[in-house]
């Protein structure tokens, strides 16, 4: 009897430690492929151009009735955003393991950088136009730039931005866990804010 409960206890502290084991290598592999992955997170980027036209009209009116003229305003625009996964917000918790088998639940995309730049900003002389007493000012050029770029920045979740920079972030990481020994891999994307939306040239946390 007492033979027996001997071999039962060294057998159950056999199974204790194979289990601990274990799960010190699967927590071993986590930590592996969390490493591999952040340190790849400036590849997991993806910049767009895109082109906005801007155009406004203004009438001259004769005492408010009377239409006597029609200043024009035509010009090009452009904005290079650039977007990407903060892979440095991946968790342990996001990666489950099982033998060549893979799955993580990625950050969600966001805009990494937003540039507008003024020297893209180009007038179409042969378009645009003015008359005596009805003139584009100074202000309203700097009004028609900033209606151009909130236009963009609340627009942009709908340009397929978002699907883009999943794709080429999955493909990357795809090569990466395939050279890690992985054969199965899944790959998911959690939801989020894209980019602060704009209202009357203020961001919703500048408003706040």
């Amino acid at each position: 009897m007492k033979l027996l409960l001997k071999t039962m206890h060294k057998l159950f502290i056999c199974i204790l430690l194979a289990i601990i084991m274990f799960s010190s290598c699967k927590d071993e592999k986590r930590a592996l492929v969390v490493s591999k992955v952040k340190q790849a997170s400036k590849l997991a980027t993806t910049e767009f151009t895109i082109d906005k036209t801007i155009f406004a009209t203004r009438d001259k009116k004769l005492l408010g009735l009377i239409k006597i003229n029609q200043a024009d305003f035509l010009a090009y625009t452009q904005a290079i955003i650039k977007t990407g996964i903060n892979l440095d917000n991946l968790q342990p918790a996001d990666i489950e393991i099982n033998g060549k088998m893979i799955s993580l639940q990625l950050p969600h995309v966001e805009v990494i950088n937003f540039s507008y730049p003024i020297e893209k900003y180009r007038i179409d002389k042969e378009v645009s136009h003015t008359h005596f007493l009805n003139k584009f000012t100074v202000e309203d050029f700097d009004r028609f730039f900033q209606q151009a770029e909130t236009d963009i920045r609340n627009n942009l979740k709908y340009l397929g931005v978002v699907k883009t920079t999943e794709e080429k972030t999955r493909q990357m990481l795809e090569i990466l866990l395939k050279n890690l020994g992985y054969t199965e891999i899944y790959i998911s994307f959690k939801k989020g804010q894209l980019i602060p939306e704009v209202e009357n040239g203020l961001t919703e946390e500048e408003q706040q």
